[in-house]
């Protein structure tokens, strides 16, 4: 074995990232690192990067134990990683962005201590025909393609001599082309006896280039073995685990009339004819990978985002939503992914965020009405459980889950017809997510609509009535629940494959 882990664990405050992180990568074997959003995949390679240093556990590298204070203590170690978003520095050229700290000097002389930019030129090509691969050495790495870029940062890993590479979603802004020349590349990497650590969600692409797997859930490892050995449809049961009804409050609630009706939805750039229908209490999930345009959708719903085509109809009335404002009056409301950057102002009081879009429900005069503002703020507060001192008290001191709840309540006093959470329990404890989803069935049970925008599969799957998926801006399939809850490991595997085209 390169590289060891057990037993990692890391913690934010009272949010548990992760729990139990295991993996052994071997020299020369790509091993598949699997599992949902807010797995824990992310903590535990920025554990691995000297980004984060973790609370427990041990990380061996040649059987020695070690802890990297900083990224550049784990390169110096052989560790490096190609991430989904390329790092480097775009005003330099290939040959320096490859040569980066480990650029050759020259050592007599004036010039002593200077770089050396012949040597600089012969290993940067040198590493560049141990890939195999040709790129100009003098061009401006800004210039270059992402997969170029990619390249880039591979040739990158062997000039420092990596033992262990670390591929982050390194296909997703890649053709097809591109990632068969990248599966070729990996391929290259493994001859020459390099442990490669593959996270993806596509998993045509887990089948085509790992030979092993890792499954991680909820901050934990689940599972290890090969490739050989498994199927899709197993890895799935595997990242999905237990029973849906005993993760997800889901409950039985009439569907009434169409409340809200999309047709043909476009926009120049994100989106493309999407059209669907959601109905008095419904719970319609929209899945898809981060990308396929689903936030896009509900931004233009909610006035944020201008459309090129397409009609939205409220009640059988055509609407047109050219701002917020637009939207909330119909009866529309949006509670973003990005609680803290657009849900919340988080310095004010939790009083004065639920009531910012009541504002002329609460005045008296010209004036606000401290009575009105107070009386709102504590209904719904106390409706969602905020967990505070006092409804006075700051949104920027309460929990990740207290936060959530502010901005749902603030939405729910507009008294809406629809509402839409986009990814409502990203980064927030499971007791949190719990109520949450809770609150979810009894919003339907009210008659409302809701549409739930996910990533995480198990939420999606344990609390919608039917699913969107999409893909590359476009609505892939619209599937009922009983295509997925009936059998939840079969009906995860669809949606995977839906989401990703497989």
């Amino acid at each position: 074995m390169v590289l060891t882990v057990e037993g990692l664990k890391k913690s934010f405050g009272a949010i548990s990232a992760l729990s139990d992180g295991r993996l052994s990568l071997m020299p020369g074997r790509v091993t598949a690192l699997i599992g949902e959003n807010g797995a824990g995949k992310s903590t535990l390679v920025k554990i691995l990067t000297g980004i984060y240093q973790p609370d427990a556990g041990s990380l061996r590298l040649d059987g020695v134990e070690r802890v990297f204070a900083a990224p550049q203590v784990a390169q110096a170690a052989g560790i490096s990683a190609v991430h989904q978003e390329t790092v480097m520095f775009d005003d330099l050229s290939v040959a320096e962005n490859i040569c980066a700290g480990h650029w050759p000097c020259h050592t007599r002389g004036w010039r002593k201590g200077m770089i050396d930019w012949t040597a600089l030129l012969a290993q940067a090509q040198a590493v560049l025909d141990r890939l195999g691969v040709s790129l100009p050495l003098q061009a401006r790495c800004g210039d270059l393609s992402i997969a170029q870029k990619h390249l880039v940062e591979m040739a990158r890993a062997l000039c420092h001599e990596s033992r262990v590479l670390i591929m982050d979603e390194p296909t997703a802004a890649l053709s097809h082309r591109e990632i068969a020349d990248l599966y070729r590349l990996v391929r290259h990497l493994k001859t020459q006896g390099i442990a490669i650590l593959f996270i993806s969600h596509k998993f045509d692409e887990i089948f085509e280039i790992a030979d092993d797997y890792v499954v991680m859930r909820d901050g934990a490892f689940v599972a290890e073995g090969q490739i050989a050995d498994t199927t899709t449809d197993a890895l799935v049961a595997m990242m999905v685990g237990r029973a849906m009804g005993a993760i997800f409050p889901k409950r039985s609630v009439p569907i009434g009339a169409p409340i809200l009706e999309v047709r043909g939805l476009s926009h120049p750039t994100e989106f493309e004819d999407v059209s669907f229908t959601v109905h008095a209490g419904e719970i319609l999930g929209f899945y898809g990978l981060v990308g396929a345009g689903r936030s896009e959708v509900m931004q233009a719903l909610f006035g944020l985002t201008p459309v090129s085509g397409g009609e939205i109809s409220l009640d059988g009335q055509t609407l047109r939503v050219n701002s917020p404002k637009d939207a909330i009056a119909a009866g529309i409301a949006y509670v973003p992914e990005d609680r803290q950057g657009q849900g919340a102002i988080l310095p004010m009081s939790i009083r004065d965020n639920i009531t910012l879009p009541l504002l002329e429900r609460i005045t008296g005069g010209w004036l606000l009405s401290p009575k009105n503002e107070g009386a709102i703020a504590e209904t719904f507060a106390r409706r969602l459980a905020v967990k505070a001192p006092d409804w006075h008290c700051r949104v920027d001191t309460l929990s990740g889950g207290n936060q959530q709840k502010v901005v749902i309540g603030k939405w729910l006093a507009t008294t809406p017809r629809v509402i839409i959470l986009d990814e409502p329990t990203k980064g927030i404890d499971v007791g949190s997510k719990a109520k949450v989803h809770d609150f979810m069935s009894d919003l339907v049970a009210e008659g409302l609509a809701v549409i739930l925008v996910s990533s995480e599969l198990p939420e999606v799957m344990g609390m919608a009535d039917r699913i969107v998926v999409m893909q590359e801006g476009r609505p892939y399939g619209s599937f009922e629940r009983a295509d997925f809850a009936t059998n939840p490991a079969q009906g995860a595997a669809m949606l995977a494959r839906a989401a990703t085209g497989g």
